[in-house]
């Protein structure tokens, strides 16, 4: 069974940052891509960064390229997201989510089987 816990979320300021983890556990000895995703209400989720099990792919989502950067420590089982010059427009309960494909490191969420329950963004502005 695998569990992913997210925290970092809160109220920032737009212009501010914020820093994501999600820790992983249950899923230790296989290589696995880690991907961050975004909703609000009455939209459709949203890919916003994902990294590949060695760190050498990455994917952001335009709406947050050059302001988002996702790592991960492989060791710690964590994945994290910085997330700096928040925009109103970024507020949205984040999720991380967990895919078997270790090189993946791609925007569709049918290729993550395992999701955490969220952590709530809210920049005001």
């Amino acid at each position: 069974q695998v569990q992913l816990v997210e925290s970092g979320g809160g109220l920032v300021q737009a212009g501010g940052s914020l820093r994501l983890s999600c820790a992983a556990s249950g899923r230790t000895f296989v290589p696995y891509t880690m991907g961050w995703f975004r909703q609000t209400p009455g939209k459709e989720r949203e890919s916003v960064a994902a990294i590949s099990w060695t760190g050498r792919k990455t994917y952001y989502a335009d709406s947050v390229k050059d302001r988002f950067t996702i790592s991960r420590d492989n060791v710690k089982n964590s994945v994290y997201l910085q997330m700096n010059s928040l925009k109103p427009e970024d507020t949205a309960v984040y999720s991380c989510a967990s895919s078997p494909l270790s090189n993946y490191a791609g925007n569709n969420a049918n290729e993550y089987d395992y999701w955490g329950q969220g952590t709530q963004v809210t920049v005001s502005s």
